[in-house]
């Protein structure tokens, strides 16, 4: 069993940014694939960024990429997702998502798709607008 919450949501500008977190318990993230995705209203939650078991599996989507860092201190157990430069589009609820899956870990490989994660935080919400 994995829990994951989220934190570090909140109204920012166009241009401005934000730090979420995602601190996990149960397992060690470092044994996981571990996942951003959002969900903006009316719109399917979709993938935004991940990470597997080396830095070289780091993921992002189009969208975001170039603007947004995820990145994991193991030793507090916590993921990061470093959202600049901001944009009205960016508006949606962010959740972290944990694919505990063992061949996703032996592979170092970060899926894009919601069905391959087992376990979600409650979500976070992020408004973009001036």
């Amino acid at each position: 069993q994995v829990q994951l919450v989220e934190s570090g949501g909140g109204l920012v500008q166009p241009g401005g940014s934000l730090r979420l977190s995602c601190a996990a318990s149960g397992d060690s993230f470092s044994r996981n694939i571990i996942g951003w995705f959002r969900q903006a209203p009316g719109k399917e939650r979709e993938f935004a960024a991940g990470v597997g078991r080396t830095t070289s599996s780091i993921s992002y989507s189009e969208s975001v990429k170039g603007r947004f860092t995820i990145s994991r201190d193991s030793a507090k157990n916590t993921m990061y997702l470093q959202m600049n430069s901001l944009k009205p589009e960016d508006t949606a609820v962010y959740y972290c998502a944990a694919d505990t899956r063992f061949t996703s870990y032996l592979r170092d490989f970060v899926s894009r798709n919601r069905n391959d994660y087992n376990y979600w935080g409650q979500g976070t919400q992020v408004t973009v607008s001036s």
